[in-house]
């Protein structure tokens, strides 16, 4: 058994292949780490969960990474692999910056390397040491004249270079192409990549219906990587015996087109997506082939992106929305890479590469819930919450999670309260993480003596309370005929969605009466203005909350307590994931949703309402006959839940046979944005 020496374990690659390290393999890991950054690893240490993984205090830009010298003495020939993953993954970092992390960092690594006597070296390199080269690029290639074109590639290529030529133990190198979020959480930490483009779609979602096509060009083929799979891949082939002096493709066999991998993250996020009428049948014809290569419509747009003219101009457009120049001339590769040997090397441990178009709507989601800066960018919104206590319900998923998030980006403190209190914890701790604070009080929501007992901590311990979100909440779609029996679902729903909202509010009322006064939020429902069939508990629950507060709101003007009531169109939340028939309408993101409560506790509207629902409250007061004609034709059209149905021996299916997909299609084109439940 041997020990592991690490160094960028608390980077986005490094954090998962610690991961890896400790699920699969025995030894101690020990990992380098800056002084100021004890803090940060020791919370992820807590995350790992093994008493494994120990610090070791240095610096990648001193001299054996400025490790203790009787550090070194003491574990000399006891770490059999060593792997070095520090750099900067950054295509818009300068010339200094690169060479010091990438270049410096590289020959200090290698210097403790040799002083320990480790096994082997494992270098984190990219495929960005192929630079420009054209034409399919082997694993056993390395320099072969390829052009380098920006001080990423070149000391991508030059610390590989380092490690062949000057390493003092024997080494491997991989060469990951980009690397995207987690394929099963969608986790990331930073922008790169396809992200860069995030922000453009999210624009063009918010601003253009998701229908309309858009003129794109056709940029040629892009290679990205989940994390978890380079992850997987280098622990299993760092382990392969007899494989030293080689370097391996972590790198997808089957490369994307870069116009295909954007239009998944569109459609992932409902935005329009781009057609390309001029596209490589076209240039890739004999007629185009024959021109010379500068003449070439892919070595034009390249030298254009490249230009000093069009640089400025792309900075002043979409430059604005956080697209670097730099990027989009490194969107696609122009060599083909090879990766036969990781392949094989791989077949038959179950590592492999997942297709995009299976996670990309997890990588969107992540992206737009934790990693979207627009949101801190508005300083309207940061004068408006920074410093301010927010007491969240149901913050342990779904709205309220994210809403927690985008607060404490904003410089507020979120107060964590729902059932869960691993789950609060952890979001605690994401949220530290990242800079922030926040608080955690578990509480069942439907017990009054706990919320008394919430009221009444929340307004001992806190200085004070400035808003009050109402996220928690109860579903239940059943009709009523399927309901005579079950009476215990309306009080059920009436006790957490109206009796707990209200009575948690009361309890807060005179913290924050005697404190200036603060701002609740309740999360209703459009089903209150469109009375939706089978959600007759859902909406009268949300119902009473919106009188409530109304009335309420009046009373406590004086005091400098008001309400909003936001009644939310259908957010793709674990709540409605298991009713497929909710995947036949459009909905929106938990990432939007947190957007519309934001805006909520900025502006202090009396109600946040969406044209659908208003459509649908006009039609019940301006012809109430038209609009319950056209709602049972929704009710015949879709049946109950599948708990509803069990208990009734699908009675709605026998009563109207004349049941059809096409009347469902057309109710779901009817109802667009309609928000059935939270």
């Amino acid at each position: 058994m041997s020990d592991y020496f690490v160094t960028g374990a608390t980077g986005f690659i490094g954090r998962f292949l610690v991961q890896e390290l400790i699920a699969n393999r025995e030894g101690q890991i020990y990992v380098l780490c800056r002084a100021g950054s004890l803090g940060r690893l020791q919370k992820l240490i807590d995350e790992w969960g093994s008493d494994r993984v120990v610090p070791v205090v240095g610096d990648l830009s001193a001299p054996q990474l400025g490790v203790d010298a009787e550090w070194v003495a003491a574990h000399r020939g006891t770490i059999g692999h060593f792997f070095h993953l520090a750099a900067i993954y950054d295509m818009t970092a300068d010339d200094a910056t690169n060479d010091a992390m990438n270049i410096d960092g590289t020959r200090n690594a290698l210097e403790l390397a040799g002083a320990l006597s480790a096994g082997t070296f494992h270098q984190v390199s990219s495929v960005a040491a192929a630079g420009d080269y054209k034409g399919v690029f082997t694993e056993d290639m390395f320099d072969e004249g390829q052009p380098l074109p920006s001080p990423y590639h070149r000391t991508k290529f030059e610390s590989e270079k380092i490690v062949r030529e000057e390493s003092p133990v024997p080494w491997r190198v991989y060469r990951p192409a980009i690397v995207v979020g987690h394929s099963e959480t969608g986790q990331m930490d930073k922008i790169d990549g396809p992200y860069y483009f995030f922000p453009l779609i999210k624009r063009l979602r918010d601003s253009l219906p998701g229908w309309i096509p858009l003129l794109g060009l056709d940029l040629r083929d892009t290679n990205v990587v989940p994390v978890d799979y380079v992850a997987k891949a280098m622990d299993h082939i760092a382990h392969v015996p007899g494989q030293d002096g080689q370097a391996f493709f972590l790198t997808n066999p089957d490369p994307q087109g870069a116009i295909e991998m954007i239009n998944l993250f569109c459609r992932a996020a409902r935005a329009p997506k781009f057609a390309t009428p001029i596209d490589r049948r076209i240039s890739d014809s004999r007629a185009i082939q024959a021109l010379p290569s500068g003449l070439r419509p892919a070595s034009l747009f390249a030298a254009a992106v490249h230009s000093k003219p069009v640089t400025a101009v792309f900075d002043q457009t979409v430059g604005r929305l956080g697209i670097p120049s730099e990027v989009l001339g490194h969107v696609n590769f122009t060599a083909v890479f090879d990766s036969s040997k990781a392949q094989a090397l791989l077949a038959g441990s179950g590592i492999s590469v997942p297709p995009l178009e299976s996670y990309a709507e997890k990588l969107w989601n992540y992206w737009e819930e934790n990693l979207d800066d627009s949101t801190s960018r508005d300083k309207k919104a940061k004068r408006a919450l920074e410093g301010k206590y927010v007491v969240i319900t149901g913050a342990s998923s779904g709205i309220g999670e994210v809403t927690a998030k985008k607060v404490a980006q904003l410089g507020g403190i979120p107060v964590l309260v729902a059932r869960g209190r691993e789950k609060l914890e952890t979001l605690q701790r994401t949220i530290e993480m990242r800079g922030g604070q926040a608080f955690v009080y578990p509480c069942d929501l439907s017990d009054y003596e706990a919320i008394d007992a919430l009221a009444a901590k929340l307004s001992a311990e806190l200085p004070r309370i400035d808003f009050v979100v109402n996220s928690a909440g109860r579903s239940i779609r059943r009709s009523i005929k399927l309901s005579l029996d079950r009476f215990h679902d309306f009080e059920r729903t009436m006790q957490l969605n109206y009796f707990g909202a209200i009575r948690l509010v009361m309890g807060l009322i005179p913290k924050m009466s005697a404190t200036g006064g603060g701002h609740i939020v309740n999360l209703s429902s459009i089903a209150v203005l469109t009375k939706i069939p089978r959600f007759s508990a859902y909406a009268a629950s949300k119902a009473a909350l919106d009188s409530w507060s109304n009335v309420v709101g009046s009373e406590l003007h004086s005091d400098g307590i008001s309400f909003t009531t936001i009644r939310m169109p259908l957010v793709r939340t674990p709540m409605i994931a298991p009713t497929k028939m909710y995947e036949k309408f459009p909905t929106i993101s938990p990432g939007q949703a947190g957007d519309i409560v934001v805006r909520a506790l900025v502006e202090k509207p009396e109600a946040i309402n969406t044209l659908g629902g208003q459509f649908g409250a006009a039609l019940h007061t301006a012809a109430p006959k038209t609009a319950h004609k056209v709602l049972n034709i929704a009710y015949q059209a879709f049946p109950d839940s599948a708990a509803a149905r069990a208990h009734a021996a699908d009675e709605e299916a026998a009563a109207h046979p004349r049941e059809t997909a096409s009347q469902k299609e057309m109710v779901g084109r009817l109802l667009k944005g309609l928000r059935w439940g939270r």
